[in-house]
């Protein structure tokens, strides 16, 4: 899993096809012995752009392609998990216990993520209904197990039993969390593998500072144009890094 924050907003009335998006590690990702550091650049792109018209929604496709790993672009493709808007990043960030100016810091914070788990900081703890499902520390990480339920989309989602990094997301977030009417149409799990899609009664406007938990989709070819249907499957599989430039 990469959890990953957008650096580049994705407007329909202003994105063209093929236009790079950016975004970053908004925490550290360990896969096999390789650990890729927050703030590690993860590319995308633009792969459709249609707006709505006559009863039609409006449909943004992107691909999130590359990722910077020891100075080379590594190619990848990925399949969405979740998402979540800009305010839904920033609400779960914030401290919902009392927080006073007493000596008082963010290690003490208890805070909810993104798919309603609740973390405790100062435990290192993430609960769900009195379970710990996950562990957190200090600055706000949480790592923890997949868990999805059989009739969740996400339920084909194969990461293993491994711990995953999830950031502000909970270990069973699934979907599209805090945009008015948009839904994710294809979440690039089966082919076209790696394309992710998106679509809107209204305008899609994805604000930098939205959050995507991305997983990494092996073997798969880079996405193209080619319209994504809805059936959804997805295997596990590995970050290679090759020695030479």
């Amino acid at each position: 899993m990469l959890p990953v924050s957008l650096s580049t907003p994705i407007r329909m009335e202003k994105t063209k096809v093929g236009e790079r998006i950016t975004g970053k590690l908004a925490q550290y990702v360990v896969v096999d012995s390789l650990t890729l550091p927050r703030g590690t650049q993860v590319t995308g792109r633009i792969v459709e752009a249609q707006s709505g018209a006559a009863g039609s929604p409006a449909r943004v496709s992107v691909a999130f392609d590359t990722i910077r790993v020891n100075g080379h672009d590594v190619p990848i493709a990925t399949s969405l998990r979740a998402l979540a808007s800009m305010q839904a990043v920033f609400d779960a960030q914030l401290p919902t216990n009392v927080i006073n100016d007493f000596g008082s810091t963010i290690r003490d914070w208890n805070t909810v993520q993104v798919g309603g788990q609740a973390v405790y900081r100062g435990d290192g703890v993430v609960t769900e209904g009195g379970d710990v499902v996950g562990r957190a520390t200090t600055v706000g990480e949480v790592f923890g197990e997949p868990k999805t339920w059989s009739w969740s989309p996400c339920a084909q989602d194969r990461a293993g039993n491994t711990v995953q990094s999830f950031w502000v997301f909970s270990t069973d977030a699934c979907g599209v969390y805090g945009f008015d009417g948009l839904r994710l149409a294809h979440a690039g799990r089966s082919e076209p593998a790696g394309q992710i899609v998106l679509e809107s009664p209204g305008n899609v406007h994805i604000r930098a500072g939205s959050g995507f938990l991305l997983m990494v989709v092996p073997n798969a070819q880079q996405p193209s144009a080619t319209p994504a249907n809805s059936h959804e499957e997805n295997s596990s599989g590995r970050i290679e890094v090759a020695t030479q430039p």
